[in-house]
């Protein structure tokens, strides 16, 4: 397992076709190429952003397998591949390491709320059947499974390509507690917080920002690499901004719902979210508002970013 992930991925949500009934494959290879000129070092297909859950199988592969051919390398491309039966996740796990896959992204099955030792063979069955990295991914917020940092150190002992983990338990204290429980092994993903991720231990984000402020929330974790805190900082608090202004509306689906909006006002439509999720064009005067706050704080963060660079 050769392969090294570091600083931030965008977490991109899936584009659909303007009746949403497939993948919008035009759509997905602009988006891909502007997040390449944005210079963020990957993507991450098929988490929660991307819906996963409405996803068909021949959809998946043809996502898949677009992605991976139209990066060409030239970025790195994880997959989420998570399922509630745990020989669906193994056959999803496979598929994508042969269409060439970089690493996966697995949460532990949904719904059920099972054991430590069901979530343990879980990631067994899967890890003994693909090379590729894994990230594990701890969200108790849509799994109802908070993974402790004792099942994490587990499971990075016990399997050589269970080496990364999506933290976004909420706590970001959580990050300190893993690397010191894994001896410094695992390497944390921050979902949420990323500047006191990185200050934590974190050598990298999950990013929803991504989607539509790709360069900004990028270059956000080179900086903290460089030490430079202080415009780290900034970029976290209008991008918390942004998070603000979606969660008042819509807490629960915002990151679908406003992120295809947003990619769209920044020239890249991605089509509208699928059911039960609520359409950006069903919200109205309400979404025309917000997006119109929310561009706001982008041309503030434009501004920002472009007075940063001329001091470089």
């Amino acid at each position: 397992m050769s392969k090294t992930f570091h600083g931030s991925y965008t977490v991109a949500v899936t584009p659909f076709t303007g009746d949403g009934n497939d993948i919008c494959t035009d759509s997905l290879k602009n988006f891909l190429d502007w997040q390449i000129e944005c210079r963020v070092p990957g993507v991450i297909l098929l988490g929660s952003t991307g819906e996963f859950l409405t996803i068909t199988e021949s959809e998946r592969r043809k996502l898949v397998e677009c992605a991976i051919r139209h990066v060409d390398g030239r970025m790195d491309v994880l997959v989420g591949t998570m399922n509630a039966f745990t020989p669906t996740a193994v056959r999803y796990s496979r598929e994508a390491e042969d269409l060439g896959a970089d690493g996966l992204m697995i949460i532990p099955p949904y719904y059920y709320t099972p054991t430590e030792d069901e979530i343990f063979n879980y990631y067994r069955a899967i890890a003994e059947q693909v090379a590729i990295p894994i990230m594990l991914y701890n969200n108790p917020f849509t799994s109802n499974i908070d993974m402790s940092p004792q099942l994490v150190a587990r499971l990075t002992k016990a399997f050589k390509n269970i080496r990364y983990i999506k933290e976004a338990s909420m706590d970001v204290g959580r990050v300190f507690d893993i690397v010191e429980e894994t001896g410094g092994t695992m390497n944390v993903f921050a979902g949420e917080r990323p500047v006191e991720s990185f200050q934590l231990g974190a050598v990298g984000y999950v990013n929803p920002f991504g989607n539509y402020i790709p360069y900004a929330t990028s270059r956000l974790w080179d900086l903290l690499d460089d030490g430079n805190i202080d415009a780290a900082k900034q970029i976290q608090r209008l991008a918390i901004q942004i998070d603000h202004v979606i969660a008042e509306g819509h807490p629960r689906y915002g990151h679908q719902c406003y992120s295809k909006a947003l990619a769209a006002a920044a020239g890249y439509p991605m089509g509208d979210v699928r059911a039960p999720l609520t359409r950006f064009s069903d919200l109205g005067g309400e979404g025309v508002q917000r997006i119109e706050r929310i561009a706001a704080l982008m041309k503030n963060l434009d501004d920002f970013m472009k007075d940063l660079d001329t001091r470089k």
